[in-house]
């Protein structure tokens, strides 16, 4: 059977971080995506070996892309998942695992990819993702981990005791590295539930700060906690002309005080679908 990756360039990386960044999972307020867009733009990177999509993209799902000039077909673009490498302003080696989330071939895919992280030498591996969650805009964004034991997870956050949830082919990475021996941590930002569906670049900027503390990486979130402020500053603007959205965010507030302990603060999460819609209209500039 043919290999499920093409690897591209020669380079051995010296003890790499790789970050996994994958499209097709959950990524409240588009965290994931606006942190791995950050990391592209600061970081350069090239194509280390790419993964075959007629083998594990569902095309009818994600479509590949044709661009037509003057009605002529120029070309299709195919979506493929990739490995690129890169180094940070300090010199450390790292990996990114970019592209759409495998649709089919999971344990080949994890399998392939464990074995290529151990001829090169990863060293750890870093998940990148959000969730909604009732807490304010006001705080800021915690993170809570997934990982390969319990002092990873510790540096981080986590939640007690024992929930099952959907998994991602980021959790079958997860759980495949930490059977080959090497360590993996999920980073989860938590994502006020009433901004969720729009870009929040708090949580963006938390995971970046999370990224960089946990693998020693050199990475600047500047641009991205700007971006933060000015985000905040509009979500308060809205939140100030209404008495019941501010309500809201007390209450969050005082929920949030009292599930410290509890990440995620299952159960107590106050209806946010109207403050939601309004704030979309918001900065639609539709109000």
């Amino acid at each position: 059977m043919a290999p499920l990756y093409e690897r591209r360039i020669l380079t051995q990386p010296d003890r790499p971080v790789l970050i996994v960044a994958m499209e097709g999972w959950i990524d409240a307020g588009s965290a994931a995506t606006t942190a791995l867009v950050h990391l592209l733009d600061s970081l350069p990177t090239e194509v280390f070996a790419s993964f075959d999509p007629d083998e594990l993209v569902d095309y009818r799902s994600r479509r590949p892309v044709l661009r037509i000039s003057d009605g002529v077909d120029v070309g299709l673009t195919w979506r493929q998942p990739e490995l690129r490498y890169g180094q940070d302003p300090a010199g450390n080696d790292v990996l990114l695992l970019v592209g759409p989330e495998p649709d089919c071939r999971w344990r080949a895919f994890t399998g392939a990819l464990v074995g290529l992280a151990q001829e090169l030498g990863v060293r750890l591996v870093v998940g990148l993702g959000a969730f909604p969650a009732p807490v304010p805009h006001t705080r800021p964004v915690r993170l809570a981990a997934t990982a390969t034991d319990t002092a990873l997870a510790s540096q981080v956050g986590f939640v007690s005791g024992t929930i099952d949830v959907p998994a991602g082919v980021q959790a079958a990475l997860e759980v495949a590295f930490g059977e080959a021996g090497i360590p993996a941590v999920g980073l989860w930002a938590r994502v006020p539930h009433y901004v969720s569906a729009m870009t929040y670049p708090p949580a963006a900027a938390a995971l970046i700060d999370g990224l960089a503390s946990i693998a020693g990486l050199s990475l600047d979130a500047g641009p991205l906690h700007a971006a933060a402020d000015a985000t905040r500053r509009q979500v308060d603007e809205l939140i100030g002309r209404s008495s019941e959205h501010e309500a809201m965010v007390r209450q969050l507030e005082s929920s949030l005080d009292e599930a410290e302990g509890n990440p995620l603060a299952l159960g107590q999460m106050p209806s946010g679908d109207e403050i939601a819609a309004e704030l979309e209209r918001f900065l639609r500039g539709e109000s």
